[in-house]
């Protein structure tokens, strides 16, 4: 997401999460949101659980359908993969003798 779309959905990012939060529960998803907030690489969503693919797909048609942002910028979204975050969870970066990163349902069973 470029800068000036982090921008205008930040502006707004209170409005986004109650509205997000919303939209999990008409799913009746058994996750929400805590808050957004944005880096040097776009915008970041963060929920108290770990986000399955179907949420994660509500929170990618939310923000594409946000009328003041170019949704042509707007990345898919993923669960964060970096080895620090994963080694505080205490899970393997990649797959068991294979050279595959892991995948939301595999942390969601170890979880």
């Amino acid at each position: 997401m470029d800068t000036n779309n982090a921008e205008r959905v930040m502006a707004q990012a209170n409005n986004h999460v109650e509205n997000i939060n919303r939209l999990l529960r008409g799913i009746k998803s058994e996750i929400f949101t805590d808050y957004i907030c944005s880096n040097n690489k776009g915008i970041v969503i963060t929920t108290y659980k770990v986000a399955a693919s179907s949420d994660l797909n509500i929170m990618e048609k939310y923000m594409k359908d946000l009328n003041n942002v170019d949704s042509n910028e707007i990345m898919s979204p993923r669960l964060l993969q970096s080895k620090s975050y994963l080694k505080i969870l205490g899970i393997s970066y990649f797959v068991k003798y294979t050279n595959l990163s892991i995948m939301p349902d595999i942390i969601k069973r170890v979880i």
